[in-house]
């Protein structure tokens, strides 16, 4: 019987900085998150940033936290859910760092199509996914244009319009990546992000691309997210409404990131109202996306 796997990058088990400190161990070690020499990166990992950063990520993971725990995971779990049982295969879900592993999940399936859960290809992110899979399965590597996806995302932006109007600007917020190492990734966004506005039927000024969660120096993909919501709201914009095209579940990056700090700097700046949208999450649309998606996997 044909299955399905689903991947997503990863989430702490809990809102606390030891099981922050134990996820990021693992999430920053991966040589394709930080492309620097090991005998560089790790004595800075080990000493300085796993001794700071996870007291600090701990208590923003418990800003966004649910009841049944992460958003990210709790997202992930029912698209599977909801997939096997629109599909009737046997589906099951991974992370790519933490609980349950690629090859903890891959031991329940037979013959499986790998689906990692990012829409544009990048190294850090699919490429790191690939690392974790035997030689030979059959693997979806992107679906930044399926119709399906496209089609799932407009339904999204159109059913937040009509439960809350419309803004005068949409603002399309893509996870960002040092510009060094980007690839596609760049393109692909833009693609997305298009395909989207055509859907919408949105003119030149009604929407906009920019790329979230920069840190460290190097020179990342522009225009940033905060730095635009800050001009837009200085320019005189009231609303933005924010949809994350590149993030299928919600999770730290949209909820806290967006929903909370970037949403505190709009306001400040001068701005009325910002409109997070949320991600695709179990959006009937998008299950149905899934289906066609896998359908695309190949060796």
């Amino acid at each position: 019987m044909r299955s399905i796997l689903l991947v997503n990058l990863g989430t702490p088990a809990a809102p606390t900085p030891a099981a922050v400190r134990a996820y990021l161990a693992e999430f920053l070690s991966d040589p394709r998150v930080v492309p620097l020499p090991r005998w560089l990166w790790l004595p800075i990992l080990h000493g300085v940033v796993l001794r700071t950063r996870p007291a600090q990520s701990a208590e923003k993971y418990a800003q966004i936290w649910m009841p049944e725990g992460s958003p990210l995971a709790v997202h992930t779990i029912r698209q599977a859910q909801l997939l096997a049982e629109r599909t009737q295969f046997r589906v099951r879900y991974a992370m790519r760092y933490g609980a349950p592993s690629i090859p903890a999940a891959l031991r329940e399936l037979e013959n499986p199509i790998v689906v990692p859960l990012y829409p544009q290809y990048a190294e850090s992110t699919t490429g790191s996914v690939l690392d974790a899979l035997p030689p030979g399965v059959s693997v979806v590597r992107e679906f930044h244009d399926h119709p399906a996806y496209i089609a799932a995302l407009a339904a999204l932006v159109r059913r937040h319009w009509s439960q809350h109007k419309r803004g005068a600007m949409l603002l399309m917020s893509f996870h960002g990546l040092p510009r060094r190492s980007a690839g596609s990734y760049e393109q692909q966004c833009r693609a997305t992000a298009s395909l989207l506005a055509q859907q919408l039927k949105l003119q030149d000024g009604e929407w906009r691309v920019t790329f979230q969660s920069r840190f460290g120096y190097a020179k990342w993909l522009e225009p940033y997210t905060e730095q635009t919501l800050i001009e837009l709201a200085r320019g005189g914009r009231g609303r933005v409404d924010i949809v994350c095209p590149g993030f299928v579940a919600d999770c730290l990056e949209t909820l806290e990131e967006l929903g909370i700090r970037a949403r505190e700097k709009f306001l400040a700046a001068g701005g009325r109202e910002l409109q997070l949208l949320a991600c695709l999450n179990e959006a009937p649309e998008w299950i149905a996306a899934l289906v066609a998606i896998s359908g695309r996997a190949a060796p």
